[in-house]
């Protein structure tokens, strides 16, 4: 035990990676469920602030975002507005029986059902499959994120299995400064975002 002085794991004698993983996503978890409804508003707020700002979003024509859950950053209101902006919009469904997820396009919210794990995902019936990612910008969770851009995930492996599938992407990934460290032990084959963006910052992975 002892992983989080610092969350840098060459200071801490890391011995159990997924002891690490594991004390790491409950400190913040609970950081994300501590936050009072209207903390957490005011820093979803300006995180998107800081996404519809950025250059990545105004040049991509099409927006790739999970739907978030109560203790994620709110992409809800991001899915509102591209749509608004005439951008295509294309969330993740997970394929059943494998641990891969593909992306379709929607129109509104209201093209969502409950899907795997209880997150909101297209309804195929209603949307068109996305297959071509060449103008788009991938927004990608993360309980936790470090200075490189590498994410702590919540251990199921579907981005990382897409990400890897599809190296081009440019990756802007969303947390709460709170849930940021300087450096995360991760895998060869982890794939970093190329950018990271909280409530107090937007930072560009060099």
């Amino acid at each position: 035990m002892g992983y989080l002085n610092g969350d840098d794991p060459a200071s801490v004698g890391v011995t159990d990676i997924r002891e690490y993983k594991k004390e790491l996503r409950a400190k913040y978890r609970k950081i994300r469920t501590d936050m009072s409804h209207d903390d957490k508003a005011d820093r979803d707020r300006r995180i998107l602030e800081r996404i519809l700002a950025s250059g990545q979003y105004e040049s991509a024509q099409i927006i790739m975002t999970y739907v978030s859950t109560d203790i994620e950053v709110d992409t809800r209101e991001l899915i509102k507005e591209s749509i608004a902006q005439k951008k295509r919009v294309a969330v993740p469904r997970c394929v059943d029986g494998t641990r891969d997820m593909d992306f379709y396009f929607i129109k509104s919210l209201d093209d969502l059902e409950k899907g795997t794990f209880g997150v909101l995902e297209p309804v195929p019936e209603k949307c068109v499959k996305a297959y071509a990612f060449e103008t788009a910008l991938c927004i990608i969770p993360g309980l936790g994120f470090d200075m490189y851009g590498y994410r702590l995930g919540y251990g199921k492996g579907y981005y990382d299995r897409f990400l890897s599938a599809h190296p081009k992407l440019f990756k802007m990934g969303i947390c709460y400064c709170a849930c940021t460290c300087n450096k995360l032990i991760h895998g060869r084959f982890d794939i970093g975002a190329d950018m990271l963006v909280t409530e107090k910052y937007l930072r560009k992975i060099t």
